[in-house]
């Protein structure tokens, strides 16, 4: 007999006799080529080692407080189970290839403890549940998945380490809403990616927009955070559904006017991230400027401005880092030429107006710099102003010229 088998049923037998359940308190190993059952539930205790290099079934709960690896680059674990299975335990179980398949009822794996997956693990049926439990799924630099959907996906966190591309296995609610992210450049960066069911103005009000964003998806969002300390700069993708996402948005998508966008918390804002639109995909990809909560995103296409200039126009010039000045953004405009900005009172008074708008700090702060009858070193009033822009854009030999008005709305909170 196999010693690695005659090890393992010397364990099943005498823990199944004491406790019902197998219980594994020294050293046991599965070699390659080899199939080991456990009907019973296991519990690898503190001192337990467990290493798997070969293929073994578990029909019940599944505990780690020990060791569980594996020596090569093979082995998997199987959780096919009849009934609610748990993955819980105090030390990460390190699995090669995973493999879920429990019919018992939609969401029948219930994770507390910590898995990390280097292989392949394939979602052929049940949900696992880390978000109500508090469990730790993660996939190693090569780690991948198959046969995820509606009936199996993790329902709550997910985090990948390593510099390759990946496709969160996540969903909410019955349902796989995937998000990617493109290859990071460091071999250490981790990312958490997560996805909700549910409306992000609860705790990102909606209202707090930029300008050229019209509406906010408000059915759906996702989490996508940096936990390592690398600076990445790479892209992600969201997808969208008619099941869950709002049919402005899928609308939004054939007319080429959906965006990301994210909720920046310095400003505390959404802000468009803007996208590529890829209508047989269902999905939207851009690079981000940061990392954070993330959804869709209709724009105004008339806030779009000639030469790719968009206006932000909500200034809160209260000193505290946010919305302190009209920001307008030329980061995407290449030929971009005398920008003149003015501003206006609602009774027609010009209080700003620069012929270089955003160089050497010459911004609108909310500070008069016109024709103003106010202490120049006072703040202007709340309330709604009224801007004009206007601008070259393009090679100056044609001398594309436009001209753009709208509100601005003032506010010291």
């Amino acid at each position: 007999m196999n010693k690695y088998i005659y090890t393992l049923l010397t364990i099943s037998f005498v823990s199944f006799r004491l406790s019902a359940q197998i219980t594994n308190q020294g050293e046991a190993t599965v070699a390659p080529e080899t199939i080991v059952s456990m009907v019973s539930d296991f519990d690898n205790t503190p001192s337990g080692e467990f290493f798997n290099d070969g293929n073994i079934y578990i029909y019940g709960h599944f505990n780690n407080d020990g060791v569980v690896d594996f020596y090569q680059n093979t082995g998997l674990t199987q959780f096919t189970g009849g009934s609610d299975q748990n993955i819980s335990g105090a030390k990460v179980s390190y699995l090669y290839d995973v493999y879920f398949n429990n019919s018992s009822n939609t969401v029948p794996f219930k994770v507390s403890g910590s898995i990390d997956i280097s292989g392949e693990a394939d979602f052929y049926n049940g949900i696992l549940d880390n978000d109500n439990y508090g469990g730790k799924i993660t996939f190693n630099t090569d780690a991948f998945h198959i046969n995820t959907s509606d009936y199996s996906h993790v329902d709550g966190p997910v985090n990948k380490f390593g510099n390759t591309e990946f496709t969160y296995p996540i969903g909410d609610g019955g349902f796989y809403r995937f998000a990617g992210i493109s290859a990071p450049s460091n071999t250490a960066a981790i990312f958490e990616g997560k996805f909700y069911f549910e409306n992000s103005d609860v705790l990102y009000p909606h209202k707090f927009k930029a300008g050229v964003i019209q509406e906010i998806d408000n059915q759906e969002y996702w989490t996508i955070k940096k936990e390592s300390s690398t600076n990445e700069e790479m892209l992600i993708t969201l997808s969208w559904r008619d099941v869950t996402t709002p049919q402005p948005m899928i609308d939004a998508a054939q007319r080429d006017a959906l965006t990301i966008v994210r909720w920046n918390p310095d400003t505390n804002m959404w802000v468009d991230e803007g996208g590529a639109i890829n209508l047989e995909a269902q999905t939207i990809t851009t690079a981000v400027n940061g990392y954070g909560v993330f959804t869709f995103g209709r724009v105004k296409t008339d806030l779009v401005l000639s030469g790719d200039i968009v206006v932000y126009n909500s200034v809160t010039p209260n000193g505290d880092g946010k919305n302190d000045y009209f920001f307008i953004d030329t980061s995407n405009s290449k030929d971009i030429y005398n920008l003149n900005v003015q501003v206006f009172n609602r009774w027609g008074v010009k209080v700003f107006e620069s012929d270089n708008y955003g160089i050497d700090g010459d911004v609108f702060d909310g500070f008069s710099k016109g024709r103003m009858t106010v202490d120049k070193s006072e703040q202007l009033p709340t309330g709604t102003y009224f801007y004009i822009l206007d601008y070259q854009y393009g090679n100056p030999s044609e001398n594309k010229r436009h001209k753009q008005a709208g509100f601005l709305y003032l506010s010291g909170n």
